[in-house]
């Protein structure tokens, strides 16, 4: 029997997506490679765990390439095998710290055979996985556990299926709720114009997991009891969105490829939307994936990135019968962005094209198109001022080890607007970008780079001079990579998280918490596993880069 990966509950977590899906290849055609079903199986969940995010799950290519026979087969079995255990300077990641030789070998073969197909997922499929763990009746009016909720964090412990809830004040681990698989993304209620009053910014948090489960949390509840509700509206998903007003919230999905929207408090699915259509190249995408989706904070619509598409869609949740969807054409393959300090303009990478797309979401159109290095990926992004360019946004990317920093205000500063301002190289390609606006600096990660002590290191970019200041080694432990960073509510500080890519059973995933002025390391946050995204509410629910 081979070998399971060492996931833990996880491989249980995501059997009702991988067995679903059907047309099972083991039994290959004629000049593909054979494996015995056990094997197969096997791969298949290994694979829609770490590939098919980037390669989708038809494996037809998106930030990844393309993983269809015709192309696997031309490299053969020692190649790819080799490809997945050492990555890529392109910015793949190496996978012989988290998977076995056998399980490489497994995986080179299971991509030179045909990809089985997933089923579809209807309206009442979705409802019938809807459940409420606290009647809206028994939510309470204050918060129950007298802490700073403002400061706390939201954090992605990816391979244990959670979300760890940590007070930002007292640096403690306060909750860990139980979650979809590999979440990839948490948002919560947000600052809005059409907001009322009364309602409290920041209390309502949403996970979608790589297993499309949903998950509603109330940072206002005993820890013990923050999970409210939950659903699921897809078999593989990345993004969620709150709207303005609070009422609804709306997740996409990467296969099947759809985006539904839910009612807020219940989770109840209301309506699901196919994203799959005809890209901006002319060709009907099957596997049309929805990528980033935000609320615009000026407009009560949400902006929907369908990847393959090369579109983003603009949706107006304001009628939900009568739903308005404006369909911009902009480039492949949008993967994830940020708003500018105005609340105005979308801007979000086109990784594959190497591009920075800028959407207008009061006039609801294009609005500019930049050009930028090798797979843009900003993460979170990051927004700040400049001395010569005035407002600017910046990104890291997946395949150079560069931050790209353009203008982003037309207004006051339209020579400099959507024109690349300057450049700043780094020792490996990265995934995200943060800083604050009280901070003098800006942090970008190198996760994307297979050497351990580029993995393991930070880059620290002054403002004004424009040049990294400090790289930061976050950890030197074996198999563990340092990525991802969050300023706290007053900006005084940042975190860092640390990944135990090699075992997931053992938490010794950490947070590494630093003077955001000093440089220098004030304290660990220890007992998490492969903590990934952390969201600070404050800053989250009230725009703050």
């Amino acid at each position: 029997m081979n070998k399971k990966l060492k996931l833990g509950k996880l491989a249980a977590a995501v059997t009702f997506a991988t067995a679903a899906f059907t047309g099972s290849a083991f039994a290959a055609t004629a000049n593909q490679p054979t494996m015995s079903e056990a094997d197969f199986e096997h791969a298949k969940t290994m694979y829609f765990q770490r590939c098919a995010g980037c390669h989708g799950v038809l494996r037809k290519g998106a930030t990844g390439k393309n993983l269809e026979p015709k192309e696997t087969l031309k490299k053969g079995q020692s190649r790819l095998e080799k490809i997945i255990a050492y990555g890529t300077e392109g910015g793949m990641n190496n996978f012989d710290d988290i998977f076995s030789k056998e399980e490489i070998s497994q995986l080179a073969t299971y991509i030179q055979m045909e990809p089985p197909v997933p089923p579809e997922m209807s309206l009442a499929m979705m409802k019938e996985h809807t459940k409420q763990f606290v009647a809206l009746k028994d939510y309470p009016t204050k918060p129950l556990h007298g802490r700073n909720w403002e400061n706390f964090f939201v954090v992605i412990e990816r391979d244990a299926g959670k979300a760890a809830i940590i007070d930002g004040d007292k640096h403690e681990v306060i909750a860990h709720i139980d979650t979809g698989y590999a979440v990839h993304v948490i948002k919560g209620t947000e600052h809005h114009a059409t907001q009322k009053p009364k309602d409290a910014v920041g209390r309502f948090w949403y996970t979608i997991g790589r297993d499309g489960k949903v998950n509603k949390i109330d940072l206002w509840q005993t820890p013990d009891k923050m999970l409210v509700a939950e659903t699921k509206m897809a078999y593989d998903a990345r993004d969620i969105a709150v709207s303005g007003d609070g009422k609804y919230v709306i997740a996409g999905g990467y296969w099947p490829p759809h985006f539904v929207i839910m009612d807020a408090e219940t989770l109840e699915p209301l309506k699901v939307v196919s994203s799959r259509g005809i890209s901006v190249d002319g060709e009907y995408v099957n596997e049309a994936r929805v990528a980033a989706i935000y609320t615009t904070p000026n407009e009560p619509t949400f902006i929907v990135a369908i990847k393959e598409l090369g579109q983003m869609w603009q949706v107006d949740y304001s009628d939900l019968v009568n739903l308005r969807i404006e369909q911009i054409d902009t480039a492949k393959f949008l993967h994830d962005g940020f708003f500018d300090p105005s609340g105005r303009y979308f801007q979000i990478a086109a990784n594959a094209s190497n591009k920075m797309v800028v959407v207008d979401t009061k006039e609801r159109k294009l609005e500019k198109i930049i050009d930028v290095a090798s797979l843009p990926h900003p993460g979170p992004g990051a927004n700040w001022i400049d001395e010569k360019c005035g407002p600017v946004g910046g990104t890291t990317h997946l395949g150079k080890g560069e931050v790209s920093v353009w203008g982003n205000d037309p207004i006051k500063h339209a020579d400099q607007a959507w024109k690349l301002c300057y450049t700043v190289p780094t020792d490996g390609a990265g995934v995200f970008i943060r800083t604050h606006d009280t901070s003098d600096y800006v942090w970008a990660d190198q996760l994307k780079h297979p050497e351990p002590e580029v993995q393991q290191s930070v880059k620290v970019i002054d403002k004004k001079t424009r040049k990294v200041v400090k790289t930061i080694r976050v950890t030197e432990e074996e198999g563990k990579a340092a990525l991802h960073m969050e300023f706290n509510q007053d900006g005084s500080e940042v975190w860092v998280s640390v990944w135990n890519r090699k075992d997931a059973k053992n938490p010794t995933g950490e947070i590494v918490v630093y003077d955001a002025k000093t440089l220098k390391e004030k304290t660990r946050i220890k007992g998490l596993t492969t903590p990934t995204g952390k969201f600070n509410v404050y800053n989250r629910s009230h725009h703050k880069t």
